[in-house]
């Protein structure tokens, strides 16, 4: 493998990129009539690792706090996603825990980025 870039090396960077794949996976099995919820699911899912590497990528602190605080905001839309989808009965209650527990510690991380970017 080449040379990794800086950002995936971050444990949220790996974290978030597990979890949108996982999202991914889930969702490709919806029925058709809820290709609405998959796809924003995967949008906002997704929008995690992208936001966290943009963000690294990034010159300037102010920039990188924006991307990652972008990247908190699509953990926070996956919330009632998980929820519409319990309801919904596409997800059980097992899944519900496990991926809330998941955006819990990845939002806790990427709020971990931007206290280390306002210190810097």
């Amino acid at each position: 493998m080449t040379d990794k870039f800086i950002f995936e090396n971050l444990d949220v960077y790996q974290k978030a990129l597990k979890f949108s794949i996982d999202i991914s996976k889930l969702t490709s099995n919806f029925p058709i009539k809820y290709s609405r919820i998959q796809g924003q699911f995967i949008g906002a899912a997704i929008s995690i690792p992208l936001n966290i590497a943009e963000g690294n990528g990034r010159n300037t602190t102010k920039d990188k706090i924006n991307f990652y605080k972008f990247a908190k905001s699509s953990c926070f839309e996956c919330v009632p996603l998980i929820d519409i989808c319990l309801n919904l009965e596409l997800i059980d209650n097992k899944k519900v825990d496990q991926y809330r527990q998941e955006i819990k510690e990845i939002t806790s991380m990427i709020s971990g980025l931007v206290k280390y970017q306002k210190q810097k």
